[in-house]
């Protein structure tokens, strides 16, 4: 028994199909018939079921392909173990980032690691922070860098890159351009503009608002902060977001400081206890990046 063998059975038996499989796995599909024919008269037993439109699993291929499964990864392991040791990286990473927020040192990370372990695939997902948070825990993420409120998310390692408090953003126009600071309820007394649920600065304001016995109306949400702030520039309401976030809106927004907002608006890089050998590399880059310890 060969682990190709494994590997062209998994292949046909996840695609329900020899044609698709074989363009999956790289070779002919006459080549992955035969290996799996070569793989069934070794077992004693029929495992793909060709009689109908589709190649469907028998009983016995049912029964076989946990444990194909199962010997494939740990093969995967077996490998990655000797790779760690010899300090050869491969595979593949993948980190999540919240939807629209640019992010120059994690780019600066990823720059660098690629440069320095060309070998490993890198894939980036833009998400809100709740999703991220959960591929993380699910482990379809290695790493992501996530919008939190106050603490680290239960079950997972983090670094807090940014710590900022959240403000209200208006137009120079707007009745509360004129003060430096005002409390919740007198922001709330307007129309809100803010991002959806699911990210870190909308978690802070909920969390602040419901300290002090507020339930704010959102009249407006976006994703981007780029578009919520573009909105409160516009004259439509208040913005809810961080400092950093209205920096090039300067000239058209005015930050006014929440005097009873007390929850900090955290950036951070999370991920899951004991990380690859990858995983570590681009944590300790990230973390240089962002200048954390």
């Amino acid at each position: 028994m060969e682990l190709r063998q494994l590997e062209y059975f998994v292949a046909v038996a996840e695609e329900a199909n020899f044609t698709r499989a074989a363009a999956r796995v790289h070779i002919s599909q006459s080549g992955v018939s035969a290996q799996i024919r070569a793989l069934e008269k070794e077992l004693g037993a029929e495992l793909i079921d060709r009689s109908g439109g589709t190649a469907t699993l028998t009983t016995a291929g049912q029964a076989a392909l946990t444990q194909a499964r199962a010997t494939l990864a740990a093969a995967g392991s077996v490998k990655q173990s000797v790779d760690d040791v010899a300090g050869l990286l491969r595979g593949s990473l993948s980190i999540g980032m919240v939807t629209a927020c640019t992010v120059p040192p994690l780019f600066d990370a990823l720059a660098r690691f690629h440069a320095a372990h060309p070998g490993v695939e890198l894939a980036l997902r833009e998400d809100n922070s709740d999703r991220l948070v959960a591929s993380v825990r699910a482990g379809d993420l290695d790493l992501a860098l996530v919008g939190i409120a106050a603490r680290s998310p239960d079950g997972l390692e983090s670094t807090v890159v940014i710590d900022e408090r959240i403000v209200a953003a208006v137009p120079p126009e707007h009745p509360l351009a004129a003060h430096e600071n005002a409390t919740l309820a007198q922001v709330c007394a307007h129309p809100i503009i803010a991002l959806p649920h699911g990210t870190g600065i909308r978690a802070v304001f909920d969390r602040d608002c419901a300290g002090v016995g507020l339930s704010p109306s959102i009249m407006l949400q976006a994703s981007a902060p780029d578009a919520v702030a573009d909105l409160a520039a516009r004259g439509l309401g208040v913005a809810i977001l961080s400092a950093s976030m209205i920096e090039t809106y300067r000239d058209r927004l005015t930050a006014v400081e929440l005097t009873d907002s007390t929850t900090s608006a955290l950036l951070a890089l999370v991920w899951t206890p004991n990380p690859s050998a990858a995983s570590a590399k681009l944590l300790s880059l990230a973390k240089s990046a962002f200048g954390s310890p």
